[in-house]
C-alpha cells in the first residue's frame, strides 16, 4: 500500500510483460485500530491514512506513469460502507475510506476524458480482513441484511468487473455501494 518502490516495481513489471496499464483496481486497506475516536492511537490513524487513502493515490500515480491515461483506462477503487454511513468500533477506518470516495470524485474530474475513477462500497464481505466484523456470529450479523446474509468476493466482483469494461463507459465519479441492503436499515455492520 504505502511503498512507494514496491508499487513502482509492479507497474514496471506490468508494464514490461503485458504493455500500457489499462486498468487498475485499488484495493487497499488496513485497520489496526478498534474502537472509539476519542482514545483512538494517532499512530495507527496516520498508517491508515498512509495505507488507505496515500497508499491509493501512490498507485494511481505509478498507473498513470504506466500509461493509464493512454489506454483510455478504468481506475475502481474498493472503499466501504463504513465511509458512507457512521461505523461505530471502525469508525476511523470509515473516515479513510471516505477520504477514498473523495478522492474517487476527484480523479474522475481530473483525469477524464482519458480515465474513468469509479469505486465501490461493500458491507461485510466473508473475507480474512473481515473476520473480527463476524467471527463465531455470523448468523447474529447476517440476520441484520435484508439479503439475509453476509457478502462473498464473487458479490463485489462483478460491480468491480462492470465499471472496469466498456459497459461502464458513460460512468465515471460513482460510488456503488454493495451491502445486501443492510444500509437501508440504517445499520453498517
Amino acid at each position: 500500500g504505502d511503498d512507494a518502490e514496491h508499487r513502482a516495481e509492479v507497474i514496471d513489471t506490468v508494464r514490461g510483460t503485458f504493455g500500457p496499464v489499462s486498468i487498475l483496481v485499488n484495493n487497499v486497506g488496513i485497520n489496526p485500530a478498534y474502537g472509539p475516536l476519542g482514545s483512538l492511537d494517532l499512530g495507527a490513524a496516520r498508517k491508515m491514512v498512509d495505507v488507505n487513502v496515500l497508499g491509493t493515490l501512490g498507485w494511481v500515480q505509478e498507473s498513470l506513469r504506466g500509461g493509464l491515461a493512454q489506454t483510455g483506462g478504468s481506475i475502481v477503487n474498493i472503499s466501504s460502507v463504513s465511509g458512507v454511513r457512521p461505523a461505530p468500533g471502525i469508525a476511523f477506518y470509515g473516515v479513510t475510506k471516505a477520504a477514498l470516495i473523495h478522492l474517487t470524485e476527484e480523479l474522475a474530474v481530473e483525469l477524464a476524458p482519458a480515465v474513468r475513477v469509479n469505486a465501490v462500497a461493500p458491507a461485510v464481505v466473508k473475507t480474512r480482513f473481515a473476520t473480527a466484523l463476524y467471527e463465531g456470529r455470523e448468523e447474529q450479523v447476517a440476520a441484520t441484511y435484508p439479503l439475509g446474509r453476509l457478502g462473498v468476493p464473487t458479490d463485489i466482483a462483478g460491480a468491480v468487473a462492470f465499471l472496469s469494461s466498456p459497459d461502464a463507459a458513460w460512468i465515471t465519479g460513482q460510488t456503488i455501494v454493495i451491502d445486501g441492503g443492510v444500509t437501508l436499515t440504517g445499520a453498517v455492520q
